[in-house]
């Protein structure tokens, strides 16, 4: 199953960057133990200014018909490391070829990819800047994949 996080912004360069690409490539190489991945990042940028309402537009067109979507939002579900695995595992045991997880801009998401999600997340009521959640995000996937694989790195 296909994982990918499409957000709003670029990382150029920088600490975080490294972080992400570290993290997908950790998990990437537990691809054959979970059935889960590759995992990748897909940044879109409103370089018209166009606000929310072009963000979202700019995100739906990085989402393959068929996708499950997941949004992140401080209102969504704030789950376990171990829950996020476990939902992982399901999705991809009930079939989903891919997960997308959409991560808004400065203003949040759009109300209409609320509306579409299948499944929102939160990793709780405050607000993390954004090149941070995609950090964070990139992590617990990682940490769900070595849950997954009954790895070292996730202890209870």
């Amino acid at each position: 199953m296909r994982i990918k996080i499409c957000a709003v912004g670029r990382i150029r360069s920088g600490p975080e960057k490294v972080m992400v690409d570290d993290y997908f490539t950790r998990f990437n190489r537990l691809r054959h133990n979970t059935g889960l991945g590759p995992a990748s990042l897909e940044e879109v940028e409103d370089r018209k200014g166009g606000g929310i309402s072009a963000e979202a537009i700019l995100l739906e067109r990085s989402i393959h018909p068929g996708a499950l979507l997941v949004v992140m939002d401080e209102c969504g579900e704030s789950l376990s490391s171990r829950q996020i695995a476990d939902q992982l595992a399901k999705w991809r045991d009930d079939g989903s070829r891919e997960v997308v997880f959409c991560i808004g801009g400065p203003d949040g998401i759009a109300e209409s990819l609320k509306v579409a999600a299948d499944f929102t997340l939160s990793f709780g009521r405050m607000v993390w800047p954004h090149k941070l959640a995609r950090v964070m995000l990139a992590e617990q996937l990682y940490r769900a994949a070595s849950i997954l694989s009954g790895g070292p790195y996730h202890r209870d």
